[in-house]
């Protein structure tokens, strides 16, 4: 029983730092140490401890006012994320990008979440919209979720374990092939995206991104995805 309260106290470490990171991630802003332990929900002291040790590793920085924004150590991690997928992805989200005037990117399925895994914007234009990669939201909410609920088996839809039947919006995304939304995840944007699925990789979607107003047929648009989600497939066999 002694050997087992150290192997909890480093996991709890271990948790705290990772969180920390998803923290970060999801501000839009550069953040205090205040404002890190108060969202940790643990003593200025404690958060300083897990700060620093992320430091060391180049995975947190400060900007010259002393705010804390994810590393270029990050990035580099990154990169190595399903790097097979993002390297399949990129062209055709660049092309997809170009072709509709709108940011395209790639998110995939992380329990019951969507996380943007690789995103590219048009060429420069009106209300270019960012969307960052590690960007997430619930699998409830927006185009890509609704995509990939389209194509979740029962059994894979039970794992998630959210206790919640799929939206009705899915069973038409599977009838039609896309899926839209609009002031879901974020308010005044709206969105287009087709699923896609790989042998050996999670659930994910290709999806669009717009300011909701400018509207455009989304048939066009997800037939343009529809292509580069093939196209994807094809080069990864």
């Amino acid at each position: 029983m002694a050997d087992q309260k150290p192997a909890a106290a480093h996991s709890q470490t271990l948790s705290r730092g990772l969180r920390a990171l998803e923290i970060l991630a999801e501000a839009s802003e550069p953040i205090s140490i205040a404002e890190l332990a108060a969202a940790l929900g643990l003593h200025r002291s404690i958060a300083y401890r897990i700060l620093r040790t992320l430091e060391d590793h180049r995975l947190v920085l400060r900007d010259d006012r002393g705010l804390l924004l994810l590393g270029p150590r990050m990035a580099a991690l990154a990169r190595g994320v399903q790097r097979s997928l993002q390297a399949a992805a990129l062209p055709e989200l660049t092309a997809a990008a170009r072709d509709l005037g709108m940011t395209a990117f790639l998110v995939v399925l992380d329990s019951d979440e969507c996380v943007t895994l690789a995103s590219v914007e048009p060429p420069p234009g009106p209300a270019t919209i960012a969307q960052r990669p590690g960007t997430r939201h619930s699998i409830m909410v927006g185009a890509p979720g609704l995509a990939i609920q389209s194509v979740l088996t029962d059994d894979e839809w039970a794992g998630l374990g959210l206790g919640r039947a799929r939206r009705p919006e899915a069973s038409e995304a599977a009838r039609r092939g896309y899926a839209t939304s609009r002031d879901e995840v974020v308010p005044g944007l709206a969105a287009v995206a087709v699923p896609l699925r790989l042998p050996g990789h999670a659930p994910a979607a290709l999806a669009v991104v717009h300011v909701a107003g400018r509207e455009r047929d989304p048939a066009p648009v997800g037939a343009r995805l529809a292509e580069a989600a093939d196209r994807i497939r094809g080069e990864l066999g």
